[in-house]
């Protein structure tokens, strides 16, 4: 295990620049995911803890070891940093075995036979493929190379892995398969791991902590249930979750609440960053939030069903109101007409 320290980290790449000054800490035993859309930074952040790239400001520490410094022309080489990497492309030798795809870091570093034999053992059996040590890849599942990659990685007890989108060439099924069991294997050796994805679901379901990227800076920092339940931005909302948003004016304020007037309809929300008297805002509320009223009152909308689709254990549905569709989900099927909507002031975020 390993502590990473990484402050003010810029990387510039020709004209562009890619991470524009990144500072976080990286606790011991913990599991973080870089989230992000593409051309975030999140990769290539990954990559310069890694050594594949190489920053043009800011310092990085492992451990107690300083591996990037930048002010003091420090820059260890990737095979020097001794961590675990996993990347999108499983990048399997063809030719070479499952025992002799894993044990190759173990060659690569002189270690006797003996321990190359009962590390590579032990590591098939932790990501559960024992007795698949003499098969090709090419006689493996998108799961199993994978799990061979995750091995190759492990098998030398590095004090840091780091996994650049590793479930994206899985299929849906497995990629839920692969989450808890990626998760388990990680916590149950105390590893502290850095997980680049993308996607939201993945993210939550691995981390101990998500850092979401926009643009080459961090956006929020926090557990998946904080970036989920108390987004700090417009982006961090709009990001997480699947949503509604709803553009128009904040025209009151009290305690902590503003009130939003929309082409006529008026809401009341959490007041976030931005939402300022007489000025454009936007509410965003999940879709889940939103509920069916039996009657009018305060954050209540008259509303049409438009659409209804079943998606596995509930229902998606589009109302039309006032010139504006709003989706919600019940766990039953609705019948096409009117329906009074429940937009509970506690869940809609007015930024």
């Amino acid at each position: 295990m390993a502590r990473l320290l990484v402050e003010d980290v810029h990387v510039r790449l020709g004209a562009n620049d890619i991470l524009k000054g990144i500072t976080a800490d990286f606790r011991d035993g913990e599991v973080v995911a870089l989230l992000g859309r593409s051309g975030s930074g999140k990769s290539t952040l990954l990559r310069s803890i890694a050594g594949l790239e190489t920053p043009s400001r800011g310092r990085i520490q492992i451990g107690d070891r300083t591996v990037f410094d930048a002010a003091a022309k420090m820059n260890l080489p990737p095979e020097q940093r001794d961590l675990g990497l996993v990347f999108q492309s499983y990048a399997l030798w063809p030719h070479k075995t499952v025992f002799e795809n894993v044990a190759y870091g173990l060659k690569l570093r002189k270690k006797p036979r003996e321990v190359i034999e009962q590390s590579v053992r032990e590591v098939l059996e932790g990501v559960g493929l024992q007795g698949y040590g003499e098969r090709l890849p090419s006689q493996l599942s998108g799961g199993q190379q994978q799990r061979v990659a995750l091995a190759r990685a492990l098998v030398y007890s590095p004090p840091l892995v780091l996994l650049d989108e590793p479930l994206s060439n899985l299929d849906a099924k497995l990629r839920e398969e692969a989450r808890i069991w990626i998760r388990g294997l990680i916590k149950r050796l105390g590893l502290t791991a850095l997980f680049v994805t993308h996607d939201q679901v993945e993210a939550m379901a691995i981390a101990d902590r998500i850092m979401l990227l926009d643009g080459g800076r961090m956006v929020q920092d926090g557990t998946p249930e904080q970036l989920y339940t108390q987004p700090q931005s417009l982006f961090a909302a709009n990001f997480m979750g699947v949503n509604n948003t709803l553009q128009g004016r904040v025209v009151e304020h009290r305690e902590g609440e503003a009130r939003l007037e929309i082409d006529g309809l008026s809401l009341w929300g959490q007041q976030r960053n931005g939402a300022n008297g007489a000025e454009a805002a936007t509410g965003v509320i999940r879709v889940e939030e939103i509920g069916l009223a039996s009657g009018p009152g305060e954050n209540r909308l008259p509303a049409h069903l438009a659409s209804s689709i079943y998606v596995g254990g509930r229902w998606e549905h589009q109302f039309q109101l006032a010139g504006h569709l709003l989706r919600a989900t019940t766990r039953q099927a609705l019948t096409p007409g009117a329906y009074t909507l429940a937009i509970p002031k506690e869940h809609l975020w007015i930024f």
